[in-house]
């Protein structure tokens, strides 16, 4: 029978991970280089909360440690300095990166004119 450990660490992988496709959406849409950043961070921390997460179903006995891993994962991808991207749009956009399409010189991204 698998232990509430388990089930505890895959929860705080799969929070690391959707924090980090939100990002990479709202990176791809906007091209705002600290979502860039955020979802490389959550890339890694999501490697590191893995490692967690099977450590703690694979070794009975000794789930505190890999509970111990993702804990420290889910702090290492806390969050960075943000653009405000969203407005005054409802929750359930928040929660999913619904933003609009930016096109153009946007301050703060990789697509401005340099030439100037």
């Amino acid at each position: 029978m698998t232990s509430i450990s388990v089930y505890i660490a895959a929860f705080g992988f799969i929070s690391i991970i959707f924090l980090t496709l939100r990002d990479i959406r709202i990176y791809r849409r906007t091209k705002l280089v600290s979502y860039r950043k955020g979802a490389l961070r959550g890339m890694i921390t999501g490697g590191l909360a893995w490692i967690g997460m099977i450590f703690t179903a694979q070794n009975p006995g000794f789930e505190t440690i890999g509970l111990t891993i993702v804990l420290v994962a889910i702090y290492f991808n806390k969050k960075g300095k943000r653009e405000d991207v969203f407005g005054d749009a409802p929750l359930v956009k928040r929660v999913l990166g619904e933003t609009t399409v930016k096109t153009g010189n946007i301050k703060g991204s990789y697509n401005q004119d340099f030439r100037k």
